[in-house]
């Protein structure tokens, strides 16, 4: 069978939907990602078809911090996010159209505007991927209403319908005039695709871990908490032998790194950081990403890479600071050591959240929020303290025996019509 993945974003978008494809491909299926072009090298080295759509995503992450560094309203920088997103959707729409005219199967994630209208068009099965639960439920607020207060299931529910208008109303024009110019189908309604998922009882999987968040009582049949969709190192990979050399040297070190996070004062994020390891008396290693860190100059007790494995270098570590970003959150759970969350944007404060409640990491901080005091009384509490160490060494082991990518094959096959 011959299925294409979209999938746009960052690299925590679009990397589980690779180790999906993957998993599809050694079930004998022909799988092509379709993803920004930024990521086609990286596909492309792990054995998938790849096809380009849209721009370069690393762009939106920079003009979305620059555009909402201007403003303190979490509903105005939502705004922005979809605007910058939905100023791609005619691009986005165009390339995957073009790429998918021989597929017969049909699954994307959530930024990916395009993708539901094509395999409507083509009349294809079609299949939501989530990595965060943006599925309506009472059990808890959508991840972008991350909040310390329970204001009970009707709020929390409202919070999805209120989420799902907002980007359908930002989008909608754009959407409706693609469907009409390129794909010729009719526009659809004021209230949005998410009523139209609903009635074709589409199939969402959700790719995170049942033990981290279990599935709420009130989502449909024909939503699945599948498990983690990771993607492990490449067999013939090989660290660094400076890096190598730098863990063996002494203590466990920190891993500190915001992934594809951009920071518009990555050198002063960088200083605090290093204060912080002076203070707590830590050796770090800087993951350097897509900007959330500064090239400074460095002392001996801490190491620079841009990136690293995560399968690889989180078990290394005595703890691991991140951005809650869910491939980074997903990966440090999997190695079992604790996590300090500095939650930027979007659905970063309901993982760190999430993370803090199960005992497995240190209570958020908000980068707007971020001291070094603060970094320095969390990094001395998710190093000394015994029995967050243990749970999230417990933890790790649960996660560790599930196989969320061969939980969504098996869901891919069942919802094939005369599979």
């Amino acid at each position: 069978m011959r299925i294409t993945i979209i999938t746009v974003g960052t690299r925590g978008d679009v990397q589980p939907l690779l180790a999906l494809g993957l998993g599809l491909k050694a079930a004998g299926h022909k799988v092509q990602l379709a993803s920004n072009p930024i990521f086609e090298d990286f596909v492309k080295s792990r054995g998938l078809d790849f096809a380009p759509v849209g721009d370069n995503s690393q762009e939106w992450v920079k003009q979305f911090f620059a555009q909402s560094s201007r403003t303190k309203s979490a509903l105005a920088k939502k705004a922005i996010l979809w605007r910058i997103v939905g100023s791609t959707v005619e691009q986005m729409m165009t390339d995957a159209w073009n790429c998918s005219q021989d597929t017969q199967a049909i699954i994307y994630s959530p930024l990916t505007l395009a993708a539901y209208h094509i395999a409507e068009k083509l009349g294809v099965p079609c299949y939501a991927t989530y990595v965060s639960p943006i599925t309506r439920t009472r059990a808890f607020p959508h991840p972008l209403h991350t909040s310390t207060f329970n204001l009970g299931g009707i709020y929390n529910r409202l919070t999805y319908v209120f989420e799902e208008q907002l980007r359908w109303q930002l989008t909608r024009k754009i959407i409706n005039r693609c469907r009409q110019e390129i794909l010729k189908l009719p526009p659809v309604p004021i209230t949005g695709f998410y009523s139209q998922q609903q009635k074709q009882q589409l199939p969402l999987l959700h790719c995170f871990s049942p033990s981290v968040l279990p599935k709420p009582s009130d989502w449909p049949g024909r939503a699945y908490v599948t498990g983690y969709w990771f993607l492990d190192r490449p067999d013939d990979w090989q660290p660094p032998q400076e890096l190598v050399d730098f863990i063996a040297a002494g203590s466990p070190p920190i891993s500190i790194g915001f992934g594809s996070m951009s920071d518009l004062e990555a050198k002063a994020l960088t200083e605090l950081v290093l204060n912080a390891l002076v203070e707590t008396k830590q050796r770090g290693i800087l993951l350097t990403g897509w900007g959330g860190l500064s090239s400074i100059d460095l002392p001996d007790n801490v190491f620079k890479i841009d990136s690293v494995p995560h399968d690889w270098l989180f078990p290394q570590m005595t703890a691991v600071v991140h951005h809650g970003g869910t491939g980074t959150t997903a990966a440090v759970l999997r190695a079992g050591v604790p996590s300090i969350t500095v939650p930027f944007a979007v659905d970063h404060p309901f993982w760190g959240r999430t993370v803090a409640s199960l005992g497995v990491g240190t209570s958020p901080i908000l980068r707007k929020d971020l001291t070094a005091e603060k970094l320095v009384a969390a990094i001395r509490t998710a190093t000394s303290d015994e029995a967050m160490k243990a749970r999230a060494r417990v933890l790790g082991e649960k996660i560790r025996s599930e196989d969320g990518v061969a939980r969504a094959v098996e869901i891919f096959h069942r919802h094939l019509p005369n599979y």
